[in-house]
């Protein structure tokens, strides 16, 4: 029997089949990634555990922006509630900065009840995934049970690249950042984390043996 070779309509009709599968699976894992991070948004799962981790925010000369406040006026809640005996503040230094994130978290924890002695710095990553990595070389196999704290729209992502690092992660988001009381912020922050959660997911491994 002799063999049929496609007409270039055939393989043309193939070619579009083929394209319009890719992208109706490419939307529909976007779609999937999307509802994720607005149910982890939504989601408090604090429980007591052995760290309250903050990750940074912008600092000012030494002030904390209102975001950064926010994330560390909800850790300090977190652990006047006994949640965890220990803060652990991250964020390293930006360009031009004359200090690290870390500090500026420290000092106003400090200056609102929070013992010196009772936080822990991370003043080296410029990163998400730098932060909790650092975080996890701070901590013993027997204290990685952490609470993570920072904006709503973070919660997904952080939750992956911590156990990426072999933290046991809770999350508790916090409400009054300018970022959730701005819904044009509120939803640029969520639709950028809709594809960083699946690139953290897929291609962000640890260093850890």
């Amino acid at each position: 029997m002799p063999l049929q070779v496609p007409t270039p309509r055939t393989a043309t009709s193939l070619g579009w089949r083929l394209i319009q599968t890719a992208v109706l699976v490419l939307s529909g894992a976007w779609l999937t990634s999307l509802a994720l991070v607005i149910i982890w948004e939504r989601l408090d799962t604090r429980k007591p555990a052995h760290a309250i981790v903050v990750l940074g925010a912008a600092q000012y000369d030494g002030r904390p922006s209102p975001v950064l406040r926010a994330r560390v006026d909800h850790a300090i809640l977190l652990w006047r509630r006994g949640l965890a005996p220990v803060l652990i503040v991250t964020g390293g230094r930006g360009q031009g900065d004359t200090t690290t994130e870390a500090a500026v978290e420290r000092r106003y924890a400090i200056a609102h009840g929070v013992p010196a002695s009772a936080i822990l710095l991370e003043p080296e990553s410029r990163s998400t995934s730098e932060s909790l990595r650092n975080v996890a070389s701070m901590l013993t196999p027997e204290t990685r049970e952490v609470i993570l704290v920072s904006d709503p729209f973070h919660m997904l992502r952080l939750s992956i690249l911590a156990r990426r690092f072999g933290l046991r992660p809770r999350t508790s988001p916090t409400r009054t950042s300018p970022i959730t009381a701005n819904r044009a912020e509120f939803w640029r922050y969520t639709l950028q984390e809709s594809w960083k959660a699946p690139v953290a997911f897929f291609f962000e491994f640890s260093d850890r043996h």
